[in-house]
């Protein structure tokens, strides 16, 4: 399989889609999809499809198509989920929380080891199986366990100590969900933020954009 290092990063974002949506094919008994199909089935054209793919190698034959089970573990592979990836939580109020109990961390290839928090009434209970620890034993429990992200969900004015604190760690990775522009100096570390107030504002956009359309055909 072919890697190319200069892949964009709208194509890397477009991997994720490509890998759920092959799994809901896989589900619903597809074997074989082509590239024209799978584009419908996502939006996107068939020449897109062609064109993304083609960044890590050849996948599928010309009037062939692709063969669904093997596309998605060659997918899977390019974004790692195979690799045994460790997570752990920093806060675990109601977004920290709700994750825990709702996100299928083992589907996407990670296993979530802990949580931390500062509050009695949570530290020494579980979540969902999860163990939470007090924010004291994050370094120490770091060093003894192998963790490549840190999912943080605290509160904003605790963002960038604690995001600081991972990163010193020696965590490799951070999903921010605090709404807060983490400052990274640690080129080894990767920082993926998940801004809801982005997304909402899109909606927005489209929303209006739509409303126009309808107004002025």
């Amino acid at each position: 399989m072919k890697r190319n290092v200069k892949v964009s990063t709208a194509v890397i974002r477009r991997l994720p889609r490509y890998y759920r949506q092959l799994s809901e094919l896989q589900e619903s008994g597809v074997v074989r999809i082509s590239s024209s199909a799978l584009g419908k089935s996502m939006g996107l054209t068939a020449s897109q499809i062609r064109q993304d793919l083609f960044c890590f190698g050849g996948f599928g034959q010309q009037g062939y198509g692709y063969k669904v089970d093997g596309l998605k573990e060659e997918i899977g592979e390019i974004l790692g989920i195979s690799q045994g990836h460790t997570l752990i939580v920093l806060g675990t109020g109601n977004l920290g929380r709700a994750i825990i109990q709702n996100f299928r961390f083992s589907t996407n290839g990670f296993q979530l080891l802990a949580a931390f928090d500062i509050d009695p009434a949570v530290v020494g209970t579980q979540i969902a199986g999860v163990p939470v620890r007090h924010a004291d034993e994050l370094e120490d429990f770091v060093a003894a366990n192998r963790v490549d992200v840190g999912l943080l969900t605290v509160p904003i004015a605790a963002a960038q100590r604690m995001g600081d604190r991972l990163m010193e760690a020696g965590v490799r990775g951070i999903w921010n969900f605090t709404n807060y522009e983490l400052a990274c100096s640690r080129p080894d570390v990767v920082v993926e933020s998940v801004h809801f107030s982005d997304s909402l504002l899109t909606l927005s956009y489209l929303i209006s954009q739509r409303e126009d359309m309808e107004e002025n055909p």
